[in-house]
Protein backbone atom coordinates (compact mmCIF):
# COMPACT_ATOMS: atom_id res chain seq x y z
CA UNK A 1 0.00 0.00 0.00
CA UNK A 2 1.56 3.39 -0.97
CA UNK A 3 1.10 6.82 0.16
CA UNK A 4 0.35 10.13 -1.09
CA UNK A 5 1.55 12.77 0.84
CA UNK A 6 0.55 16.06 0.95
CA UNK A 7 1.10 19.83 1.91
CA UNK A 8 3.46 18.36 4.76
CA UNK A 9 1.86 18.41 7.39
CA UNK A 10 -1.75 15.92 6.70
CA UNK A 11 -1.62 12.48 6.91
CA UNK A 12 -0.95 10.51 3.90
CA UNK A 13 -3.69 9.04 1.89
CA UNK A 14 -3.16 5.24 1.81
CA UNK A 15 -3.66 4.00 -1.98
CA UNK A 16 -2.78 0.62 -3.73
CA UNK A 17 0.70 0.87 -5.04
CA UNK A 18 -0.94 0.32 -9.16
CA UNK A 19 -3.41 2.57 -8.94
CA UNK A 20 -0.89 5.35 -6.80
CA UNK A 21 1.28 4.73 -10.15
CA UNK A 22 -1.56 5.91 -12.53
CA UNK A 23 -2.72 9.03 -10.25
CA UNK A 24 0.89 9.54 -10.32
CA UNK A 25 1.33 10.40 -13.94
CA UNK A 26 -2.66 12.21 -13.73
CA UNK A 27 -1.37 14.16 -11.05
CA UNK A 28 2.30 14.86 -12.52
CA UNK A 29 0.09 16.32 -16.14
CA UNK A 30 -1.88 18.69 -14.70
CA UNK A 31 0.22 20.57 -12.59
CA UNK A 32 2.67 20.51 -15.20
CA UNK A 33 0.06 22.19 -17.28
CA UNK A 34 -0.51 24.61 -14.12
CA UNK A 35 -3.77 23.07 -13.49
CA UNK A 36 -5.06 22.74 -9.93
CA UNK A 37 -8.10 20.57 -9.20
CA UNK A 38 -9.77 18.65 -6.21
CA UNK A 39 -8.87 14.89 -5.04
CA UNK A 40 -11.71 13.33 -2.63
CA UNK A 41 -11.48 9.79 -1.43
CA UNK A 42 -12.38 8.01 1.92
CA UNK A 43 -10.25 7.77 4.86
CA UNK A 44 -9.66 4.96 6.45
CA UNK A 45 -10.00 4.35 10.21
CA UNK A 46 -13.00 5.49 12.69
CA UNK A 47 -12.25 9.67 12.55
CA UNK A 48 -14.51 12.35 12.06
CA UNK A 49 -14.56 12.70 8.23
CA UNK A 50 -16.28 10.22 5.79
CA UNK A 51 -15.00 11.94 2.89
CA UNK A 52 -12.12 14.10 2.36
CA UNK A 53 -11.38 16.73 -0.35
CA UNK A 54 -7.87 18.66 -0.92
CA UNK A 55 -7.19 21.51 -3.20
CA UNK A 56 -3.85 20.02 -5.33
CA UNK A 57 -1.81 23.02 -6.55
CA UNK A 58 1.79 23.65 -7.89
CA UNK A 59 2.73 25.30 -5.43
CA UNK A 60 1.63 22.93 -2.44
CA UNK A 61 4.72 19.81 -1.49
CA UNK A 62 3.15 16.41 -2.95
CA UNK A 63 5.20 12.95 -2.26
CA UNK A 64 4.43 9.52 -3.84
CA UNK A 65 5.61 6.35 -1.67
CA UNK A 66 5.60 3.30 -2.80
CA UNK A 67 6.13 -0.08 -1.01
CA UNK A 68 7.71 -1.64 -3.38
CA UNK A 69 10.94 -0.80 -5.52
CA UNK A 70 9.64 -1.96 -8.50
CA UNK A 71 8.07 0.22 -11.25
CA UNK A 72 4.31 -0.97 -11.65
CA UNK A 73 3.13 -1.42 -15.50
CA UNK A 74 0.93 1.30 -16.46
CA UNK A 75 -2.25 1.25 -18.48
CA UNK A 76 -2.36 3.67 -20.75
CA UNK A 77 -6.38 2.78 -21.29
CA UNK A 78 -6.48 3.56 -17.15
CA UNK A 79 -4.63 6.50 -17.47
CA UNK A 80 -7.10 8.00 -20.46
CA UNK A 81 -10.01 7.19 -18.33
CA UNK A 82 -8.76 8.65 -15.41
CA UNK A 83 -7.65 11.71 -16.98
CA UNK A 84 -10.85 12.09 -19.00
CA UNK A 85 -13.18 11.77 -15.83
CA UNK A 86 -11.00 14.36 -13.80
CA UNK A 87 -11.18 16.93 -16.42
CA UNK A 88 -14.77 16.22 -17.54
CA UNK A 89 -15.35 17.21 -13.19
CA UNK A 90 -12.95 18.87 -12.14
CA UNK A 91 -12.24 16.08 -9.49
CA UNK A 92 -10.21 12.97 -9.16
CA UNK A 93 -12.21 10.71 -6.51
CA UNK A 94 -10.11 7.82 -5.80
CA UNK A 95 -13.46 6.08 -4.98
CA UNK A 96 -14.14 5.79 -8.81
CA UNK A 97 -11.04 4.43 -9.74
CA UNK A 98 -10.87 1.37 -11.72
CA UNK A 99 -8.91 -1.26 -9.45
CA UNK A 100 -7.37 -4.21 -10.44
Amino acid sequence: MGRLKYDGTSGPIPIDDVTLAHVKIVISTKLRRQESFMLTWRPQGDGPDARMTIWIHPAIPLQFGFDHAEIPALDPSRVTAMMNRLNASGELNLDQLDLP
